[in-house]
């Protein structure tokens, strides 16, 4: 992904970017702290008001409008035999602050959970529409990381600390105005150590988010591991490399844990260090504060104030060191947040077309390369409509970049051939429309924690405008569902498990054995109906009997459908209308069975290998492709649910 430079300026364009017809309730929750810390701020007023004018008989001094009050309420005398007024403006000036606060914080919590709400849905539609290779050079567990963890960090910085850098600044203004209007030489003496606690927290700062973004990271590489051991659990268990996991997973726990002990740290030292530089301000100015009251230059009830608005300037100032070092982190997940954001996604294609796909597809001098390694090279074939296509190579030889390019999950770039559908080019056909009318199975089918009725179903649901769950068109689905399984020779396989349809499969399906797998990916593919159909060593992990079986079915069940058959076992292609053998992303050989095991090259060569194998388990390639009793014998399929 590419790399964004935090700073308190990208946090604050993020937060405003993205909070997008939520902001009226920050903009509430602002007016509420407003109003909660105007009465906070006449808290002190009304104390200074009943030390020097009520309890006290200073006049001198005073603000014109406490003696206004004091006229308006009846006089001293008065308010001397009724101090419960005194009191009760304090505790109607509490409670109307307390309110006020829980207004601000309901507001922002509401503003918040809504603003992550609508990321997450923003990150999860967007992740959705990168291209194939963004995936394919991003690691799962690190993209989970940043869309969970990462997105906390903003939500609490949103929900607990962008309030406080609005309540510190109305302090903070506040504060300072009304201390100057009451002693000049106080407030300077503690406006003198902002600039010190200032710099301070400026440096923690830095120091913070570096050390934030190692541990983010690390994170990342912990939420990798977990990810890819609770996936890959099946080679963990097979291979006995539990000792091994555990020893892999202890030295990324470990080296998460001690970069969160190393920040600890640093932000024991800065709070420590703050809170000694916090105490000695106040110290200093209740110091100064009772010299001057003492010597008369400012009265009792102007000591006590100034002390209390000194304390309310000291803790947000104190605070913003602490918002500094929570938006130093939050820098951090918000660039790596926006580095998901700024992926692009595939283009748009207002003027793609929607063409008729039941034709020839061809290969026009294609060459393709993943990062500058020739996959393919200068590939040319044509593929008849309604025909059935094989293709033959050994591994790296090319074959899954064909199936790849024919899905445009890459796209060919300018210069380096091309593919037609008909006379239409693929990169002129809609991209969705073009992978819903390409049926495609891999070897490595992935299938979602649902019934087996539910993964057969998906892909009819997905091309399906209406997906209502009516009645009528469950039972239909079901028929169809049926169908395509016993195309895929696995209808048989599901009627045994105890629940049928209806059982539930593991994580990707983990619960069943390999060949199942395939066979019911092969199923789920044959409910879209596709005018092209890929099968990409699909049938890899099928026993030679079901093999012969699916594909006896397939050439009665796919109509008009164009089929492409990708394996490297002979005995699966040889029934195919055309058979093109790759080597070296080049096209080595094309034709029939009959006529490539004629002449001398690579297919009669691999012919001439896997007949030997398989005269040693007493059949032919041709009694095997056939569907010989002994197939299931010579490679059984293993376990099921």
């Amino acid at each position: 992904m590419k790399k964004n430079k935090k700073s308190n300026g990208g946090v604050l364009r993020f937060i405003g970017r993205y909070t997008a017809g939520h902001r009226h309730w920050l903009v509430l929750a602002v007016l509420a702290v407003l109003v909660s810390t105007t009465a906070s701020f006449l808290i002190p007023q009304v104390i200074r008001f009943t030390v020097d004018l009520v309890l006290g008989s200073e006049t001198e001094g005073a603000p014109p409008y406490m003696l206004a009050a004091l006229d308006a309420l009846g006089g001293r005398d008065s308010l001397r035999a009724n101090l419960i007024w005194c009191a009760g403006a304090v505790v109607v000036l509490s409670v109307g602050g307390g309110l006020f606060t829980f207004a601000s914080r309901l507001c922002i919590a509401t503003g918040t959970e809504r603003f992550c709400r609508d990321l997450r849905e923003r990150l999860y539609g967007h992740i959705q529409k990168l291209p194939f290779q963004w995936h394919v050079e991003n690691k799962t567990g690190d993209i989970i990381q940043r869309c969970t963890s990462d997105l906390d960090v903003v939500r609490n910085f949103v929900s607990a600390q962008l309030l406080e850098v609005i309540r510190t600044v109305i302090l903070i203004g506040v504060a300072l105005g009304l201390m100057f209007s009451m002693n000049v030489t106080l407030s300077l003496i503690s406006l003198a150590f902002i600039p010190l606690i200032g710099a301070y927290s400026t440096v923690f700062y830095f120091l913070v988010g570096k050390r934030f973004l190692a541990a983010d990271e690390a994170e990342g590489e912990l939420t990798i591991n977990v990810q890819e051991n609770l996936t890959g659990v099946r080679v963990v268990r097979a291979f006995g490399r539990e000792h091994y996991e555990l020893d892999r997973f202890d030295k990324y726990n470990n080296g998460f844990a001690n970069l969160w002990l190393k920040l600890g740290r640093t932000l024991s030292i800065y709070w420590g260090t703050g809170d000694i530089a916090t105490g000695f301000q106040i110290f200093t100015i209740v110091v100064a504060g009772a010299i001057f009251a003492v010597n008369g230059t400012i009265t009792l009830g102007e000591f006590l104030v100034f002390v209390s608005y000194n304390q309310s300037l000291a803790w947000p100032i104190r605070a913003l060191g602490r918002v500094l070092s929570e938006m130093s982190k939050t820098g951090v997940s918000t660039g790596r947040l926006q580095e998901i954001l700024d992926a692009e996604e595939e283009p748009a294609e207002p003027n793609a077309t929607k063409p008729d796909l039941h034709c020839d597809i061809r290969f026009d001098n294609v060459t393709f390369s993943y990062d500058k390694l020739d996959v393919l090279k200068d590939l040319n074939f044509t593929v008849p409509a309604g025909s059935t296509f094989g293709i033959l190579g050994a591994t790296g030889s090319g074959k899954s970049t064909i199936t790849y390019l024919l899905n445009r999950l890459y796209d060919l770039q300018p210069g380096f051939g091309s593919i037609w559908f008909g006379d239409t080019e693929i990169r002129e056909i809609d991209r969705q429309y073009l992978r819903r009318n390409v049926g495609l199975v891999l070897q490595e089918p992935f299938l979602y924690s649902k019934t087996i009725e539910e993964n057969i179903a998906i892909a009819d649901q997905v091309q399906r405008d209406d997906c209502r769950s009516e009645t009528a068109d469950f039972e239909i689905d079901r028929r169809r569902v049926r169908r395509a399984a016993g195309i895929a020779a696995v209808d048989d396989a599901i009627s045994e498990f105890t629940k049928g349809y209806d059982t539930v499969v593991g994580e990707r399906g983990v619960t069943l054995s390999g060949g199942q797998k395939q066979r019911v990916a092969i199923a789920r593919t044959l409910m879209l109906e596709a005018p092209v159909m890929v099968f990409d060593d699909s049938m890899s992990a099928v026993d030679l009997e079901t093999d012969a079986k699916i594909r006896a079915a397939l050439k009665e069940g796919t109509g008009a459908s164009t089929v492409i058959l990708i394996s490297h076992r002979i005995n699966t292609l040889m029934a195919a209308d055309n058979i093109m053998v790759l080597e070296d992303g080049r096209v080595a050989d094309i034709g029939t069975h009959a006529e490539l095991i004629r002449r001398p090259g690579p297919y009669k060569r691999i012919y001439d290998m896997q007949s030997e194998a398989a005269a040693d388990a007493g059949q032919s390639l041709e009694e095997i492709a056939a569907g010989g009793a002994d197939g299931a014998a010579n490679t059984p399929e293993g376990g099921g649910v």
